[in-house]
């Protein structure tokens, strides 16, 4: 799996410029971008993410004490901005919307004092650890960056405690408490479970109602690009949350316990007793459903024409059902999908800005670099934004790095 070996230099070098010794191991963990299956996993349904090489790292060493000592990238200007969290003052509040590295790192602590039994952590045995974090993930361009981060610190407080094990279900639980909780965003457990769970070279085809996988193959032939719009999105801020709440009254209202058990037969025998946005937010998740498993099958079969019009359908179904996406995903999709070169696109994640993704035809050298090229040329030529497109490739999940060395 490729990581970036300056960026473990760089964690390296900052573990020990901050805290004047050797980190004793690095966690890499990835964020991700999702091909199919966008706002199901909240609904108990199917998504079909992988985990990308662009990753966050923390380079630590454990304490025989309660205190965990950070230190990121993201904020600091000097290695004396250490943000420091005594495990025992870890209160029951959340972070009153915070978002910032420590909000989620606090996050995490509670998380695992309440319920970190699975993973061999007990309120009493949770031992601390000194963390240099960095980055190459940007943030709020619905790659993950914040599971990506919680996970990461999972693993190096699970490898800072003695007799602790790190489990990727359980581990993924808990990171998503952190965001529904403690951030107070409620999404689903989709970002969490592939940044903890996926493998290299495939995609995860998700359950997310009983967290059941399978890995899909990625063929040779194919390339997964990012399509980052420039624009930035702020979910907690957004209405996310009330998407959720229109699918919980969409499926009381059919008498289901989540969309997940919805037919769309059933939603059209209820459409004259439902409000007409409560109806397109059930058309969406139950389509979306649909196409993430016909996706799964395309993939598998290489009927590239069908993931196409699968990526496609989905893209457009969120934009008029599910009303997340925004003009410049709209512009970015539209330039990607009228390209010689693509399979398909469609906006990714949460919506309201971020990244669009794409399938490209990479069974002749030479035309991902090219479509990458134009898709940048003509979205800059059509938008104030600065984009940023780049092919990444299907990475593993969360890991220390001494754990892959060769």
């Amino acid at each position: 799996m490729a990581v970036d070996q300056m960026l473990v230099a760089q964690a390296r070098q900052a573990h020990r410029d901050v805290f004047s010794r050797d980190a004793v191991d690095v966690v890499v963990s990835p964020g991700r971008v999702n091909l199919i299956g966008e706002h199901t996993d909240y609904n108990e349904g199917y998504v079909l993410p992988l985990a990308i090489d662009r990753h966050t790292l923390i380079a630590f060493s454990p304490r025989t004490d309660r205190t965990v000592r950070l230190w990121s990238a993201s904020f600091a200007k000097g290695s004396d901005d250490v943000v420091e969290i005594e495990i025992d003052a870890v209160g029951s509040g959340g972070a009153n919307g915070g978002r910032a590295p420590a909000d989620y790192a606090r996050g995490v602590v509670h998380a695992l004092m309440s319920g970190g039994e699975d993973l061999g952590i007990g309120a009493k045995s949770l031992r601390g650890c000194d963390m240099a974090v960095v980055s190459n993930l940007p943030i709020g361009a619905s790659l993950s960056s914040s599971a990506s981060f919680e996970l990461a610190v999972i693993r190096a407080l699970v490898a800072s405690t003695p007799g602790a094990q790190f489990v990727p279900q359980t581990a993924a639980r808990l990171g998503q408490q952190v965001e529904n909780r403690w951030i107070g965003l409620q999404s689903g457990i989709m970002d969490q479970m592939v940044c903890a769970a996926a493998l290299a070279g495939h995609a995860l085809l998700l359950d997310c109602r009983d967290l059941t996988s399978v890995n899909v193959p990625l063929a040779a032939g194919l390339a997964v690009v990012v399509l980052d719009t420039g624009k930035r999105r702020e979910l907690a801020g957004s209405e996310y949350n009330v998407r959720r709440q229109q699918c919980e009254t969409a499926a009381r209202l059919l008498g289901v316990s989540s969309l997940r058990e919805a037919s769309i037969e059933l939603l059209h025998s209820k459409k004259a007793e439902l409000d007409d946005v409560i109806y397109r937010r059930a058309r969406h998740v139950i389509g979306e459903n649909d196409r993430t498993i016909a996706a799964a099958m395309a993939l598998r079969t290489n009927d590239l024409a069908m993931l196409g019009e699968l990526m496609r359908a989905s893209h457009a179904s969120l934009r008029d059902d599910y009303e997340v996406s925004v003009r410049e995903l709209d512009l970015m999709a539209e330039i990607a999908n009228a390209h010689a070169h693509v399979v398909g696109a469609r906006m990714t994640g949460g919506g309201f800005g971020g990244c669009a993704v794409a399938v490209v035809d990479a069974s002749v050298a030479g035309q991902v670099e090219r479509f990458c090229v134009d898709v940048e040329a003509a979205y800059r030529a059509r938008s104030a934004c600065v984009p940023a497109v780049y092919a990444c490739v299907a990475s593993d999940g969360t890991h220390l790095l001494a754990e892959r060395a060769s």
